[in-house]
């Protein structure tokens, strides 16, 4: 068989093999429940065009596992509703909501705060 032909036989099989494993890694957990966690406070601001995708959570329980995506469960979401799309812009109104979830993507965390992004709006 030619070098050049075996070469690129070679290279085709690998490709395949690896994208069939990468689907087979994605197809295991894209039909699982999203990991959990707690929050007893957040915000989440509210433009005039929407609820922010961005959420900051206190004296939050973070789950063990990471994922791609989380419910967060809340007690306490303090929802400003801004009158422009600026956050040092007037507040119109502001709406408290008890025992929230919302679905994020992911999170950064640091000592006292969680701020969880790519939040799904109601």
């Amino acid at each position: 068989m030619n070098p050049a032909l075996r070469r690129l036989l070679g290279a085709t099989a690998a490709v395949a093999t690896g994208a069939t494993t990468l689907l087979g890694m994605g197809a295991g957990t894209a039909g699982a429940e999203p990991a959990g966690a707690h929050c007893a406070r957040a915000e989440r601001p509210i433009w005039s065009d929407g609820p922010s995708r961005n959420v900051t959570g206190h004296r939050c329980s973070m789950p063990a596992t990471k994922r791609r995506w989380y419910t967060v469960e809340i007690d306490t979401l303090v929802q400003p509703h801004y009158k422009s799309a600026y956050l040092n812009g007037d507040v119109d109104r502001t709406e408290t909501v008890r025992n929230a979830t919302i679905r994020c993507l992911g999170y950064t965390a640091d000592n006292a705060t969680v701020n969880w992004f790519g939040c799904v709006p109601d």
